[in-house]
């Protein structure tokens, strides 16, 4: 059964357009994952503004995960970290306490070309959201491959289908990207109270009731429903399990509002550090 519909919504991110899926008035979270937009699909033409990309700024109590299907972002922060992200690999920045990040088209600066992927933020559970900081990068190589009659893909991070990840996760989770051939099934795990899938491309067919890329689909907890691809398509699938509500503001995610007080009055009075490899340039607070 499902249990709600959302559609992307466009929505600006400096010069660059995105599809915003989560957070959602109807439903903040999916699991742990509390933010989800499309990065495209767009053509960028050459060579590429830096008013494109996306300086420095702050995030607190969450890990920014980045996957791509398209086009190259160089990541940089200030644990000193730099990071080209490419199509299959992931990016998994845990920010914990406090951390600072650009993500900025270098490699594709003169040429230009296509970007399209996903962003994706996990809350962390209360008791490890003041955690250190840290980033991971993971190759296309490490992510284990799903390859069935009809169905490609990549299981990113949990364990689901008989697969498990080497990705670290704080909480329990799922999160693939998979391929469907038209007339194909597609499975959707169980075992977590919150599943959804959301449609890249082509198009699902839910107890009589299709559904178009664009939309992400919410199923009910401990429902079986049987998902049938009516086309070639492109999903992502993500659940897990809810952690409890939480507070968003701009970067910042946290289980109490007075944190995020702190973590506003710690960026703007310089306590959160600058990535030392990009440090010219910062996105201030947006009511200052």
């Amino acid at each position: 059964m499902v249990e709600l519909v959302i559609n992307q919504r466009q929505h600006s991110i400096g010069a660059f357009e995105v599809g915003r899926v989560l957070p959602f008035r109807q439903r903040r979270m999916v699991g742990p994952f509390i933010f989800f937009d499309r990065m495209g699909p767009q053509e960028l033409a050459g060579p590429i503004g830096r008013e494109a990309d996306v300086r420095p700024h702050p995030h607190i109590g969450l890990s920014t995960v980045t996957y791509l299907f398209e086009g190259t972002i160089t990541h940089r922060d200030s644990l000193g970290v730099e990071q080209d992200i490419t199509p299959g690999a992931l990016n998994w920045m845990t920010a914990g306490s406090g951390i600072s990040h650009s993500e900025r088209f270098d490699q594709m600066r003169q040429q230009g070309g296509r970007m399209d992927g996903i962003q994706a933020w996990v809350a962390l559970p209360e008791d490890k959201e003041e955690q250190e900081p840290d980033f991971v990068h993971y190759s296309a190589q490490q992510l284990p491959l799903i390859s069935e009659t009809g169905l490609q893909g990549r299981l990113i991070a949990g364990a689901a289908l008989g697969l498990t990840s080497p990705v670290h996760v704080d909480s329990p989770l799922f999160y693939i990207e998979l391929r469907a051939r038209a007339g194909q099934s597609v499975p959707l795990p169980g075992g977590h109270e919150e599943r959804a899938i959301y449609i890249c491309g082509g198009g699902l067919e839910v107890a009589g009731q299709r559904y178009e890329a664009g939309q992400m689909v919410v199923f009910a907890k401990g429902d079986a429903p049987r998902i049938l691809a009516f086309q070639d398509s492109h999903l992502m699938l993500l659940g897990g399990e809810p952690l409890g509500p939480r507070h968003i503001w701009w970067n910042f995610v946290s289980s109490h509002k007075e944190r995020i007080e702190q973590a506003k009055d710690d960026w703007q009075n310089g306590r959160i550090m600058l990535p030392p490899l990009d440090n010219q340039d910062f996105i201030p607070l947006p009511e200052y």
